[in-house]
């Protein structure tokens, strides 16, 4: 196929959440046609699994300016700026009608298994660069189909690969058995058949971030309710308490994070959460209807009843591994943007903007943006990922002047006020300032161990 061919096919974009249906608004609005494929059934399809959950920004950082001026002719009110959307909203409010707005672009229920070069595998070169992408796609139904694309764009996140209970990045042994008694979510306390699996139950939470915090937190406050006596929470900490271990508190850039660790520590200190440090998970054992954590040194936890593992997340890159991808070999981000995004560094509030050149890889054409552009770094902006996409969509249009430019500006008090899991005034100007989009899982949190991306993708 010759460039000008190549030229004439869509950009495919890899999931339908919030960077992926900004880059598909960007693509129009400079008339590249975009294909978004979705595994999900439902535009946001991940974001809808913390429906519950609000997040750490406000809707005025949560939408993207190509995505509004798309859906403007189509009658969509954009929600009060101040405000702070649980996930729910924002599927519903925002991600879906933009999703709508795109109409035939979108495809769900389109799974991407595989991405290459047309008759070209990763070890050939020859005329490499002058073909197009194939995508292989296998649909709900079974179905499986081939694509052709001029470019791609990988916005498919990391919530579907949460990180194992096993210290060594691999699952302890016997975790895989036990995964009726595990689960790798916050759990939606306020839904009866969750709550009852909890209630007068012992739970061990494996984690440091905001997830584990929301998990103590929320257990907590069941166990102070009339049918969640005899709650209680095994806190497994790798590291020893120190501190740091509750995040900043009333001086963390992130109001919501910082009252989050709070309530964390409240859950310690009022009894309702043992702590357990310098463990490091090495085996999950069955002993009748409870579940034993052992460690690498040996020790035995008493048995609990539930374990809610919240140790971060990790990008899918198999369907990848045909293409030329630069990532760096701990954080598995592209190489140009690890150190910029490196979490023993950085907050999301002190990543400096990026754009088409830091997300670049040895094989031209293909991107990786959003939650999945950080590979296992915390902390990620939904603003971050509307500049990135910006930036990304340039590039392939050819404009490299706004491709190079940096357009957002983070707000001087740092990034990341909001509401979260606690019932603060929603319009509190107080606690305005920034923003991460992110439930920490009653918040969409990611710290460093986050169940749910911290601020956001």
């Amino acid at each position: 196929m010759n460039a000008t061919a190549t030229e004439q096919l869509p950009v495919v974009v890899i999931g339908a959440g919030p960077a992926g249906l900004a880059a598909a608004a960007h693509l129009t609005g400079r008339g590249i046609e975009p294909l978004v494929l979705e595994t999900g059934a439902q535009a946001g399809a991940a974001v809808r699994e913390w429906a519950h959950v609000r997040l750490f920004s406000t809707w005025s950082e949560l939408t993207d300016p190509a995505a509004e001026k798309l859906l403007a002719p189509t009658g969509w009110t954009k929600s009060d700026a101040k405000t702070y959307p649980t996930g729910g909203d924002w599927a519903e409010q925002y991600l879906q009608p933009l999703a709508d707005a795109l109409g035939e672009r979108v495809r769900f229920g389109a799974q991407v298994t595989g991405v290459s070069r047309a008759g070209r595998d990763r070890i050939v070169d020859a005329d490499r660069a002058t073909q197009p992408f194939t995508v292989h796609v296998t649909h709900a139904d079974g179905r499986e189909e081939r694509l052709f694309a001029r470019a791609v764009i990988d916005a498919s996140g990391t919530w579907a690969t949460p990180s194992p209970a096993g210290a060594s990045g691999l699952p302890a042994l016997g975790e895989k058995a036990a995964t009726d008694r595990i689960t790798y979510r916050v759990p939606d306390l306020t839904d009866p058949a969750t709550r009852a699996r909890y209630a007068g139950k012992r739970t061990a939470v494996i984690g440091s971030g905001a997830s584990a915090f929301t998990a103590l937190a929320s257990l907590a406050d069941l166990a102070k309710t009339e049918d969640g006596t005899g709650t209680k929470s095994v806190w497994i900490l790798r590291r020893g308490i120190s501190g740091s271990t509750f995040g900043g508190g009333s001086a963390d850039q992130l109001p919501a994070r910082g009252a989050l660790g709070l309530a964390a520590k409240a859950a310690v200190d009022e009894g309702h959460a043992d702590a357990v440090t310098g463990f490091r998970t090495e085996a999950i054992e069955r002993e009748g209807d409870q579940l034993v954590l052992v460690a690498e040194d040996g020790r035995r936890l008493d048995p609990v009843d539930e374990v809610i593992v919240l140790t971060g997340l990790r990008p899918d890159l198999t369907f990848l591994d045909e293409l030329r991808l630069g990532l760096d070999e701990r954080l598995q981000a592209p190489v140009e943007l690890a150190p910029l995004i490196d979490p023993n560094q950085h907050s999301c509030g002190t990543v400096y903007p990026h754009g088409v050149k830091e997300l670049s890889h040895p094989e031209q054409g293909i991107y990786l943006v959003g939650m999945k552009s950080y590979g296992r770094a915390p902390t990620f902006l939904a603003l971050t990922g509307y500049e990135q996409v910006r930036s990304v969509v340039a590039a392939i249009a050819g404009d490299h002047e706004a491709a190079e430019r940096v357009e957002l500006v983070l707000p001087e008090t740092g990034v990341c006020g909001g509401a979260g899991l606690f019932d603060q005034p929603q319009n509190d100007e107080s606690t305005d300032g920034g923003g991460c989009c992110a439930p920490a899982p009653a918040l969409i949190s990611l710290e460093t161990t986050a169940s749910a991306p911290s601020c956001c993708s």
